[in-house]
This record gives C-alpha cells, structure tokens and sequence, in this order.
C-alpha cells in the first residue's frame, strides 16, 4: 500500500471522527455510537463499494485504539477507592460475570446450534458492563454523588478486570487447544503467572523509573517511557497468545501507582481518543447492515438476555451484600447493558477464525448499541422503580432481608486473628514467589530457543548455558526471602496452636510447632525451586557443573546482599500499592492556607530578559524576595520549579511574595503587568 493512500484513509476516518465527535457532543448522545454509525456508512457492505483503499490498515491501526483504550482505563483504576467498596462490588462482579458467561454459552450452543468455541466467546462478549459509557452517562445527568454510582461503578471496573482475563482464556480456546479441562488449567494458570509477575515486578520498578524519569520536567521522555513499556508488555502477552488488552490495562494499572499519574493520564488521554476513535470506526466499517437485519431476532433475544440477565444477576449479588432494596435496584439497572468489551470480543474472534462475516459479529455490536441505547432511560427509571420497591417489598421478605443483614454485619464485626491474618499473607508472598521463579524460568527457557547466530556466535554456542544461569540465580534471590516468610508462618502457626501460655507443655508444643512450619514451607519451596531449575538444565555436562558451582558460589556468600535487596523490593512493592493513599494523606497535611493577594501571575513578554534564564541564573529569591510557585506552560502546569527549567516567551508565572517583593520581581523579568 502506497504511502499516499495510506494518509488518504487516515484523513478519512479522523475527518468523519471530528465531524461525529462534535455533533454528539451538541446533541449529548454517547460518541462512540456515533463513531460505529460513521464506520457503518463508510462500510464497503452499505454502498458496495468504500471509501478507504486498504482496510487492513485500517483495522491495524484500530488495534492501537485496544491497547490505548485498555491502557486509559488502567490508569483511571484506583485501588484505594475499590477498597471501600470491595465487599460488594467484587461478589457482584465475579457472581454477575460468571452467570453471564454461562449464558450467553447456553444460548449460543441450545438455541443458535453454534459449536463451543463461538457460544463461549459470546458468553465473553456479554458478560462486562461498560465503564466509559456508565461514567459518561451518569456524569451528563448529575448523578456522580448518588450513593449507588460509586457500586455501579466500582463493579464494572471489577468486571473489566475479570474480563480481561477471560478474554485470555478463551483466545487460549479459539488457537486449537480445545475446551478441556487440561487446557482450562493451563489457560489460567499462565495468566495468572504472567499477571502477578507483571504487576510484581511493575510495582517494584516502574514508580521509581517514572519519577526519575519526571524529575526533568519534559513530558516527551515521560510518556514515551510509559508507552514503550505498555508496547513492549503488550507485545509479550501477544506472542504468549494473550490479548493486548492484557498487557496494556496491566500497565495502565501499575502507571495508576505512580506519584506522575495525573501527568501520564493527560499525557496518553489525546493519543486514546485519536486511536480508539479510529478503533471504533474500524469494527462499524466491519458491519453488514443486511447481516444486521438478518440476525435481527438473534439481536434482540441477545439484548433481553443481557437485560434481565444481568439485571437480576446484581440485583441478587447486592441484596446479598448488604445494600439497601432502592441502591440494589439502581445498581441492578445501571449494570444492565454492555459496551465497548463485546465490540473488541467480536473482533478478536472474527480476526482469530479468519472470517468477518461470522454470526457472532453483528449480534455483539448489535446487542450492545441496543443497551447502551437503552441504558441512560434504564437509570433514569432507576430511582422511581427504586422508591416503588421499597414501597411495596412485602413485609415477609423484608423480615428475612433485614435478619440476613444483622447476621452479616454480626459475623463481619467479629474481628480475625492477627496470627491467622500474619499467615494468610506470608502464605501469599510465598504464592507470589513461586510464581515469580516459575515465570523466571519460563522467560529464559523461551529465550533460549531463540536464534542468536546473526548476533554473535559465542553467544549462540553458550546461550542455553547463559539463560540457565541467569534464571538459576534470579531463583536463588528468592530463597532468603522464602525462608523468612517460612519463619513468620512458623510464629503464626505456633501462636494460633498454643496461644502465648507460659507452660512447659504450651511452650514445647509451640516451638514443635513453629520448627515443624519452618521446616516443611522451607522444604516445600526447595523442592518447588529444584524441579523448576531441573526442567531447564542445559544437556552438556559442563555446563551443568559450571551452573551448579555458580548457584552455590552465590548462595553461600552472597545471601546477605540478596535478602537486603529482596526487602527494598518488598519496600517498593508496599509503596506503589500505598502511593495514592500517602498522596492524600501528604496532600491533606500539606495543605495551607494563603494570605490574600499573596499569589500572583506574570507572563512573560518577547523583550523579556528572563528568557532563556532560569530561577537559579537569575537569582530570584535572592534579588526579590519572591518565589516563583509555577509556571504554566502550553496547558501543563510545571511545580517545583528548579534550575532545569529554561523561561519562555509566553510562559505564565505564579509568584508567592507581598507587593514590594512583586514589584521588585516584575523589574527583573521586564513583566509592565
């Protein structure tokens, strides 16, 4: 394809995406619909004919909309926010997203005739609630301070999570392993590897890159940094037949960690709405307006299903949770409908099987503008069918809903052990180890098939020897860590066996107990951290003794160093997962209160002789008095303004000082007013 015909398409879509953008906008209605309404008009199935040369390219570069979409939505994630609210909105998620699956399996085998395969990628397709559409609407109406939005919201979030996942799964499915139980675990049980080693190692590495790398002031490091890491951990789930979506919301969710978060969203949010634009365009431009209307009834049985399906699925899941009957109903109706996951759960389907024109295509994209059409009236009538069910709840069933309550909060007021809470997470931080010495082994045995000939053919002839090595001593760094979490399930265990009772029988018993823990979690890693290292052991003697001498060389004199560096990982690792909640908390410490008049704006003109100057060059405290607090800059507020930072013509500076101070500031950088 001709490089004029490609910017010929490329003007085409992002014209028609400007032109739909600003009259939705005018009119309030969802742009995305307006976005698959402009790819349908502009679809070679409408006119027979197109008006883009090459839709290949098109849907390629419909592709990055995935992964910047994935990618904005991981960085809206808030962990501290999904705490208040994970005693519903995860039951609700994980009950509502399971029940949708198995019907949109049971509808696509019973009543479709489809095979496996496609029924389970429609029960995918109709199993998430979507978030950009939910916010947008309930933000239009006014809504955002009701006390069912933060459920409705925090429960789709939830469901874009577990759906990123089973999107994961079946694409496992649809590349030929089959819908067995073996290929189940083995779906799973990667995902799971490469989730927790993604967000492990992501938490531990990536805040601190961000912040050093923001420390400059520039944004164009800064958000290249982050994207290359999105392409680069995409790149991985793709060639690990994972989705794109994966990597890039994974991302998206360890960039959310950062102390740079406000930044890195402003930064991606105009490459997000170029590219998920032009990814919207792409699935209408997929859309047979005939096919449409031929599944027709499929689309509307699809729709009643999704529904009152999911209607009663968070209806039930949020009455079992505790929730009021008026703030269950109105999150029961704001979570009836589905969104852009059906429109990117189609088209990976479509692209794996090779056929644009499957069944499965139009009755999704059907479906889904059909709720999202009907989902702004849905919570409207919210909050009158909401008063109406509390009016007319039968008195028996309120009796039962209220004592099933009491019973709740009874058993939810009842505080657990300490002990048990200690060993619960060192069993976890056990799990999370074994998974990351699975994942480092699995990383060099894949590399090692590589071809390295055209790079070097020493490395080539030792490569396995060499990625035996490295994955052998990242494994190695992680048995001082096991053995400490053993010793603090060893203290646990004691302590929940013989409690703190000073008997010598109490007291035997206890360290009976605590060495017999020690030894056996210990034991059990060990024995999970040599089948691991067996499975890769190079073939040549040589090289498994040079291997085997290494490993010990380190163990026995470099333990120390490693158990050091495993804490300050464990250190960064709690850090990212309380950066948003020590961000509040400094901001809320942190906060003052200003005299009046105190805070001032300078602009700086062409003739200023402060440009190119920074504070430090012309010594402004010094000289004034003043402090320059910010400067704005082409939208982007920089703070902490220190000798990197050049003055421009046209930056707007924010000065802290009294009017003597200001004046005398407004003579040195030449500003009249």
């Amino acid at each position: 394809m001709s490089e004029s015909a490609f910017f010929q398409d490329l003007a085409v879509l992002m014209t028609a995406a400007g032109v739909v953008s600003a009259v939705f906008a005018r009119l309030g209605w969802p742009k995305v619909l307006g976005y698959i309404l402009a790819g349908v008009v502009m679809s070679p199935h409408t006119w027979g004919g197109s008006f883009l040369l090459d839709l290949s390219s098109t849907n390629t570069i419909g592709q990055l909309g995935v992964v910047f979409l994935m990618f904005g939505m991981g960085l809206s994630f808030s962990a501290k926010d999904m705490k208040k609210i994970r005693g519903v909105a995860l039951p609700a998620a994980v009950l509502d997203t399971l029940v949708m699956i198995w019907l949109g399996y049971w509808v696509g085998t019973q009543l479709f005739g489809w095979g496996g395969v496609p029924s389970l990628f429609l029960g995918v397709a109709i199993c998430d609630s979507a978030t950009t559409l939910l916010a947008k609407v309930i933000g239009e109406m006014g809504w955002s301070n009701r006390p069912f939005t933060k459920y409705v919201l925090g429960t789709s979030v939830c469901e874009d999570i577990i759906c990123v996942g089973a999107i994961a799964v079946v694409t496992g499915f649809a590349s030929g392993e089959g819908m067995s139980a073996v290929a189940l675990v083995k779906s799973l049980g990667g995902l799971m590897v490469f989730f927790l080693t993604v967000l492990v190692l992501g938490f531990v590495f990536m805040p601190r890159l961000l912040q050093s790398v923001a420390k400059r002031q520039d944004d164009e490091p800064l958000v290249l940094t982050i994207l290359g890491c999105c392409f680069c951990v995409s790149y991985f789930a793709y060639r690990l037949d994972y989705s794109l979506a994966l990597g890039a919301f994974l991302v998206g969710i360890i960039g959310s960690t950062s102390a740079v978060r406000e930044r890195l969203a402003s930064l991606a949010d105009p490459l997000k709405s170029m590219f998920s634009a032009v990814f919207f365009v792409s699935i209408g431009l997929l859309v047979d307006p005939v096919a449409l209307f031929h599944c027709l009834p499929q689309v509307l049985l699809v729709s009643c299903v999704v529904v009152v399906g999911k209607f009663a699925n968070n209806l039930v899941a949020s009455l079992l949770c505790g929730l009021d009957v008026k703030t269950a109903v109105q999150n029961a109706f704001g979570l009836a409908q589905i969104g852009e996951f059906a429109f990117m759960v189609a088209i990976l389907y479509a692209g794996l099987q090779g056929d644009a024109q499957t069944p499965l295509f139009p009755i999704a994209v059907g479906a889904s503008l059909l709720t999202a059409l009907l989902n702004p009236f849905l919570i409207r009538l919210s909050d009158p069918a909401g008063d109406w069910a509390e009016r007319r709840l039968p008195q028996r069933l309120r009796l039962r809903l209220e004592s099933y309550w009491a019973w709740r909060e009874k058993i939810l007021a009842g505080k657990g052990s300490p002990a048990f809470a200690r060993l619960r997470m060192s069993a976890i931080r056990m799990g999370v180890y074994a998974v990351l010495m699975f994942a480092g082994a699995f990383v060099c045995a894949r590399l090692s098939t590589f071809d390295f000939s055209k790079f070097s053919r020493w490395f080539e002839a030792h490569d396995e020897l060499l990625f035996f090595v490295a994955a052998n001593l990242f494994s190695v760094a992680l048995l001082p860590l096991a053995i400490l979490e053993a010793r603090t399930m060893g203290d646990a265990v004691a302590e929940l066996l013989a409690g703190r009772g000073r008997s010598r029988v109490l007291v035997a018993f206890r360290e009976t107990a605590r060495l017999v823990t020690i030894l056996g979690a210990a034991a059990l890693f060990v024995v999970l951290w040599t089948a691991v290292n067996l499975t890769i052991l190079p073939h040549d003697r040589l090289a498994q003794l040079v291997s085997t001498v290494l490993t010990l060389v380190v163990a026995a004199f470099g333990w120390r160093s490693l158990l050091n560096s495993g804490r300050r990982a464990i250190v960064r690792f709690n850090e990212s997962l309380t950066e948003e909640e020590r961000r509040k908390g400094l901001a809320k410490t942190m906060t003052v209160t200003m005299p009046e008049g105190a805070l001032h704006r300078l602009v700086l003109a062409a003739d200023s002789p402060a440009v190119g100057e920074t504070v430090v060059s012309l010594n402004i405290r010094a000289k004034t008095g003043a402090s320059i607090v910010s400067v704005l800059r082409d939208g982007h507020v920089y703070r902490n303004v220190g000798p990197e930072l050049e003055f421009r013509i046209g930056d707007e500076l924010v000065a802290l000082g009294d009017a003597h101070q200001v004046g005398a500031l407004k003579d040195l950088l030449g500003v009249t007013a």
